[in-house]
């Protein structure tokens, strides 16, 4: 006869109740209560709301779906049920060549590996360097396929020119963003006095999407979209969730007063940056920060996205991989390199230290290494 499992975790607070209690009578004249974050939370109408899940649940919005087949069981996907539905703004857009080619060049080889296939797609014209004064309205925020952040299409007020940017996180339809990067207007100065207080600058340009030089950003703000140059736009920080923090600000003393010279940021990877005073950057946090716990599920998807499979080296052919061939499941005895001899363990330094006391291979006497003629 099959005994039945003794469950050997802890009693919780309702079975040390249960179990603490002699008779029935006891228990029901126990009054358990569920926690406060179990309790349902009655609404201004009389209503229950939507009870908030775990924190996982609560701070990465996933949407997943029944198995009714093999490519749903594994399927997560981030909730972003405020995208635009429909098409992009085809103005902004340019058709996209040199799909089909998968990783060739012009002669036919395979000069990028793990690349073919994939779906249709357009490229949106983003606009990283936002000279454009003015209030601007975003119109919607929109997916794009070739990137992991959305896009926010926004419209100026001032002459009607549409224009596509790196959406902040948060950002919606509606929403007043701006660019400072040809300087202050007037009427802004005029608020403040007819002078530049730092406080006030800061309260009234700070806002998320709002892009300005990083100079006028306050210390410890998050940014994305930063550039590296004073002319140019962003190129730190444009994918999904990134964003830099001002950490210092490098000042210098000048005739009329303190200038700032650079601006020290330090990137999410802890990497420390200098960049321009006037480079340009933008308030907040690039969009979709959940883009990192998709799961496309099956591998028809990631056929989708134009990525071919990886495959070992050991299980290919000896012309096409310094670790294929041989008879069986065989290691050949040789040292793990790269499908171009590159050794890629060891320590193996892929640099050239260039400096006034090394130089280079090409750089070396022509009679180096070599016997003497008599």
């Amino acid at each position: 006869m099959l005994q039945p499992r003794i469950c050997r975790f802890q009693p919780s607070r309702l079975g040390r109740a249960l179990l603490s209690a002699r008779t029935y009578a006891q228990v029901q004249a126990i009054d358990i209560k569920p926690p406060p974050s179990l309790q349902p939370t009655v609404a201004a109408d009389g209503g229950v709301l939507k009870q908030e899940g775990s924190r996982k649940e609560k701070f990465t919005p996933l949407r997943t779906y029944k198995p009714r087949t093999p490519g749903l069981r594994h399927l997560k996907r981030p909730a972003n049920d405020h995208l635009w539905q429909g098409r992009p703004y085809l103005r902004l857009t340019l058709a996209r060549k040199g799909q089909h080619l998968g990783g060739r060049n012009n002669t036919g080889r395979v000069t990028v590996r793990h690349r073919g296939g994939g779906h249709k797609r357009r490229i949106r014209i983003v606009d990283y360097k936002r000279y454009l004064p003015g209030k601007h309205v975003v119109d919607r925020i929109e997916y794009d396929p070739n990137r992991s952040a959305h896009l926010a299409l926004i419209t100026r007020l001032a002459t009607g020119e549409k224009s596509y940017i790196v959406a902040a996180d948060g950002m919606k339809a509606g929403d007043e963003v701006e660019s400072y990067r040809t300087g202050l207007p007037k009427e802004l100065i005029a608020s403040m006095g007819g002078g530049i207080d730092p406080g006030m600058l800061a309260a009234k340009t700070a806002a998320r999407g709002n892009c300005l030089p990083i100079r006028m950003v306050p210390l410890g703000s998050q940014v994305y979209n930063v550039g590296s140059k004073t002319k140019g736009g962003g190129v730190f920080c444009r994918s999904a969730g990134t964003y830099a923090i001002i950490v210092n600000k490098e000042e210098v003393e000048r005739v009329k007063g303190t200038e700032v010279k650079s601006v020290i940021i330090r990137l999410q990877s802890g990497e420390i940056r200098k960049v321009a005073a006037d480079a340009c950057c933008t308030i907040g946090v690039a969009s979709n920060p959940q883009s990192h716990f998709t799961s496309l599920g099956k591998a028809g998807r990631s056929r989708w996205l134009g990525k071919r499979p990886e495959v070992r080296g050991l299980a290919m052919n000896a012309a096409d991989h310094p670790h294929g061939g041989g008879r069986g499941k065989s290691k050949g005895n040789v040292h793990p390199v790269s499908p171009w001899g590159t050794p890629a363990k060891g320590g193996y330094k892929t640099r050239h230290k260039r400096n006034k006391h090394t130089f280079l291979v090409q750089d070396r006497p022509r009679n180096q290494g070599k016997r003497r003629s008599k």
